[in-house]
């Protein structure tokens, strides 16, 4: 299988990051790694995604506190990137919310025309005259000549360095082979490229709770974009996918990592660093990343009980 027939993966993680732990940067990592050793995926880029503060989380410190917890913790990361979006907003924004906006702002950026996986298309093969001024496709006044696959994945990864945002699930990008050779006609290449909603089993168990998530929601989420799953604490996610109607429908949607590292990832936990924080226990370094600790500690976050 080429990098071409591959399809291209952006991770997106929602949640508190309060604050932001090694274990939510372990959890991109491990995700990506697992996802290329099944072959079929190509981890292009991650977004981290904080809610925005009207979530009403108890102790949830400002969302100005927890956007820069979040860049220090992945400033040495060429892949992974800080979204503001959701923070930005006037009020809280559902996951599926996230998802949608990341995909239309994919759209945006690249400039591509792009096609919805789920309905059944095939590559296209364009009956037009090579001496003809064909109707563009890559629909961006910037790029003078048509862009390969390569061009098109590195705009993409340009524009997740610039503004820490993208998205669309389960679609293709269509464009111009420039270096197609097919004589009175243009060949037409896709790459899929997809947004994956990276969690820990806790958050896929939560959808197994009666009227905790919109139905409708998680038919977008599960069926439209898909879902990686980190298990945590020895999670058997076989169960909890079994407890819900919508997750055994899409089932083929939800990845679970599996690879060798068996210990359960209580480094994940945002809650027990607050209290090796509150308590001034040393072991919080197991926790957080030093920059984050002392960003913590100079602007006196997590020091009482309440928050």
């Amino acid at each position: 299988m080429t990098e071409t027939t591959k399809t291209h993966v952006i991770l997106l993680a929602c949640g508190s990051f309060n604050p932001i732990t090694k274990g939510h940067i372990q959890m991109f990592e491990r995700a990506r790694d697992y996802l290329h050793k099944t072959g079929r995926f190509i981890v292009i880029g991650g977004i981290v995604s904080p809610v925005h503060d009207s979530y009403g989380k108890q102790g949830l410190v400002s969302s100005r506190h927890r956007l820069i917890m979040c860049q220090l913790a992945v400033q040495n990361s060429d892949w992974i990137r800080v979204d503001p979006w959701e923070c930005y907003q006037d009020t809280w924004q559902t996951t599926c919310s996230v998802l949608e906006h990341h995909r239309d702002l994919m759209k945006r950026v690249t400039g591509c025309i792009l096609s919805n996986v789920n309905t059944p298309s095939m590559t296209p093969v364009i009956g037009q005259p090579q001496n003809e001024n064909p109707q563009p496709i890559y629909q961006n006044s910037n790029v003078p000549t048509k862009p390969t696959a390569a061009k098109i994945l590195g705009k993409v990864g340009e524009s997740l360095s610039r503004i820490c945002c993208v998205r669309p699930p389960v679609e293709r990008f269509t464009f111009v082979d420039e270096n197609a050779n097919l004589g009175t006609v243009m060949r037409y290449e896709e790459i899929e490229l997809r947004i994956l909603l990276l969690c820990g089993s806790d958050l896929l168990e939560s959808f197994c709770i009666p009227g905790l998530w919109n139905e409708a929601d998680m038919e977008v989420i599960v069926g439209d974009f898909g879902i990686v799953v980190v298990p945590r604490d020895a999670a058997d996610t076989d169960r909890i996918m079994n407890h819900s109607s919508i997750l055994r429908k899409y089932k083929n949607n939800i990845m679970v990592v599996k690879d060798d590292i068996n210990h359960p990832m209580s480094v994940v936990s945002s809650t027990k660093s607050r209290l090796a924080l509150q308590h001034g226990d040393g072991h919080v370094v197991d926790y957080l990343s030093q920059p984050v600790i002392d960003y913590i500690l100079k602007s006196q976050l997590y020091i009482n009980a309440s928050g």
